[in-house]
């Protein structure tokens, strides 16, 4: 399960409203190769659900994973943060045994 933070949510809100994405727009993370540790993060609108993906929901917000990146995400937490030392969406994920300094790869 990936759950959402509440400033994520709200995030995720005002994206689908400025970029004028529906409502059926849901949030996709998938994890790809690549980045200095190995895994990167991706994240995403998208509209299409295939058989394989598994869908969740936090806060109204429903998350699309694929089978393969549910491995490395279960658990996962959303976050936003707009603070000092930058300003994006992060990934607070368990199963990380490192991650590099900018928090955009990861590796277990």
């Amino acid at each position: 399960m990936i759950t959402v933070s509440e400033k994520a949510k709200d995030q995720i809100l005002t994206l689908r409203q400025e970029e004028g994405r529906s409502s059926d727009e849901n949030i996709r993370v998938s994890v790809k190769g690549g980045g200095c540790s190995g895994l990167m993060y991706d994240l995403g609108f998208d509209a299409k659900v295939v058989e394989t993906d598994h869908v969740f929901e936090d806060k109204g917000i429903k998350i699309i994973v694929d089978r393969k990146s549910l491995l490395y995400l279960a658990g996962t937490v959303l976050e936003f943060s707009d603070g000092l030392n930058g300003k994006g969406f992060q990934f607070i994920n368990p199963n990380a045994s490192r991650t590099c300094g900018c928090g955009e790869s990861f590796s277990v």
